[in-house]
């Protein structure tokens, strides 16, 4: 069985799905982590949170798909799609929650009270939610074309 649709595991597209994933997560874990007080506020530990998980599962797969590539082998066993659709759901999931509930607290504290400023560490702020949605933006794409996949096997 031969399926061409792009971002498909074990395939270079995928391969740079899962990376940039990984880079846009662990780019949002450092410019959170960067600034002094990100502890104060729940919702930026969870996206901390989220973003690390993010990290762990998707340069895990980005192994298995480099292994993959590598070896000329093809990752579309039922059981490796079913796990990629649970595990990019969940992922795609918590990774949402997280940027949106730090997008919150941005336009809450930030912007709605006034009490951030460029000279203080808003824009590191600002900046790893921003990446953080760039992550969810390519996790989500993975997780519609593993969805996709194990709906056509079926």
């Amino acid at each position: 069985m031969r399926v061409d649709i792009p971002g498909t595991p074990g395939t270079f597209t995928g391969l740079v799905l899962r990376v940039s994933q990984c880079v846009f997560a662990a780019a949002s874990i450092s410019y959170m982590v960067s600034s002094g007080a990100f502890f104060n506020y729940t919702a930026f530990c969870y996206l901390i949170a989220a973003m690390g998980l993010q990290v762990i599962w998707s340069s895990g797969l980005a192994i298995l798909d480099t292994f993959a590539l590598l070896r000329k082998k093809t990752l579309l066993s039922p059981v490796f799609v079913s796990l990629f659709v649970v595990g990019d759901w969940v992922t795609s999931t918590l990774s949402l929650a997280g940027a949106s509930s730090s997008a919150g607290v941005m336009v809450l504290y930030f912007g709605d009270l006034g009490s951030c400023t460029f000279e203080a560490d808003c824009w590191r702020y600002q900046l790893s939610v921003t990446l953080a949605f760039l992550s969810w933006i390519s996790i989500s794409i993975s997780s519609l074309t593993t969805l996709w996949l194990l709906a056509s096997s079926v």
